[in-house]
């Protein structure tokens, strides 16, 4: 049945609200060099993107920043209830075993492996909103909410941190901690993907350095309480690139922990075993006052198609991953995380 109202939002986003890169960064630049307060959004293939001035945001927006929000943070909401079937194993198994093939071959040290997941829940989009608890979270009403723990890069004063994630289990598993901090798959995971910040960072950046490696943090969830594992990596933004917001993102995009190492041949990987098109799901989205910057990269993601709902996960891969083990992280990241 031909939904006209989904078809009116969507349509109407693409004419009026919609921004292609080149525009979001010279955009994101202007305001920031005139000190305008604004949030930004880019998707992962960096085709488009979301930029609003803090009191232009639209009325189905609703953003919840750790120094920004426009909704009312004390409302309350019912716990929301998720039930889904995970994707078959062999379609699984197909995208993991292309991702084997290129990693056997040295074409990639890691890749990020996604799929999307079909869910059913009685909740909204905006009242999942309200009753989920993450730093980061953005709900655009008919098309997606993101509640992400994963901070990606922050600016003041001309420093500029980044904090990649990668490492995760089910803080339930007896000696969980020493676990996960003492995997060798996920080790050597982590420091790819730090040692490929670090890089990226080097871009933008001068006296690049890892300020804390390896720190965990756990986070409840409407499942269970996970354990996630992070670092922190900062610099001096270099002169020619101080009040240039837009270009220092743009530069350092797609972020490196959910793609891989090395970045260009690791994106064709995933467009070659991924079924699903990302779209939104791990872009970046953020917020600045016109002196500091806060971004986060959109992980614990369910977007909206038509009146259907889809959750988005997925974890890195490398040549030591159990293709087993890989699929139930995917699974086990399906959750709405809670207060």
């Amino acid at each position: 049945m031909f939904d006209f109202t989904y078809f009116i939002v969507c349509l109407y986003r693409m004419l009026f609200l919609f921004m292609n890169i080149s525009d979001a960064v010279i955009y994101i630049n202007d305001l920031t060099q005139n000190h305008i307060p604004h949030i930004f959004v880019f998707d992962y293939a960096l085709t488009q993107a979301y930029v609003w001035k803090t009191d232009e945001i639209p009325h189905d927006v609703l953003v919840s920043f750790p120094s920004f929000s426009n909704t009312d943070c004390n409302k309350q909401i019912s716990q929301p209830q998720l039930t889904f079937t995970p994707i078959p194993l062999d379609t699984y198994y197909s995208s993991f075993e292309i991702v084997q093939y290129h990693l056997q071959r040295g074409n990639s040290f890691l890749v990020n492996l996604t799929a999307e997941t079909p869910i059913h829940t009685k909740s909204s989009l905006p009242d999942i909103f309200y009753a989920s608890s993450a730093p980061f979270k953005l709900c655009i009403d008919n098309e997606f909410i993101v509640f992400s723990p994963e901070p990606f890069i922050s600016i003041s004063n001309n420093c500029i941190q980044t904090f990649p994630m990668k490492g995760t289990i089910d803080a339930r598993i007896e000696d969980a901690h020493e676990k996960i901090l003492n995997n060798n798959k996920e080790m050597a995971e982590h420091a790819t993907i730090v040692d490929l910040l670090r890089n990226d960072m080097s871009m933008i950046a001068q006296n690049v350095r890892v300020r804390k490696y390896r720190y965990t943090e756990t986070i409840q969830t409407t499942n269970s309480p996970l354990i996630q594992v992070s670092s922190c990596i900062e610099g001096t933004i270099i002169p020619e690139l101080q009040k240039k917001y837009g270009s220092i993102l743009y530069s350092m995009l797609p972020a490196g922990s959910i793609c891989g190492a090395p970045k260009p041949k690791t994106l064709e990987i995933i467009k070659e075993a991924e079924t699903h098109d990302r779209g939104f799901y791990t872009g970046v989205m953020g917020f600045s006052n016109g002196h500091k910057l806060e971004s986060a990269v959109m992980i614990r993601f369910i977007q909206q198609k038509k009146s259907k709902l889809y959750y988005k996960s997925g974890g890195g891969i490398t040549t030591q991953s159990n293709k087993n083990d890989e699929y139930n992280e995917l699974i086990q990241k399906i959750y709405v995380p809670t207060h």
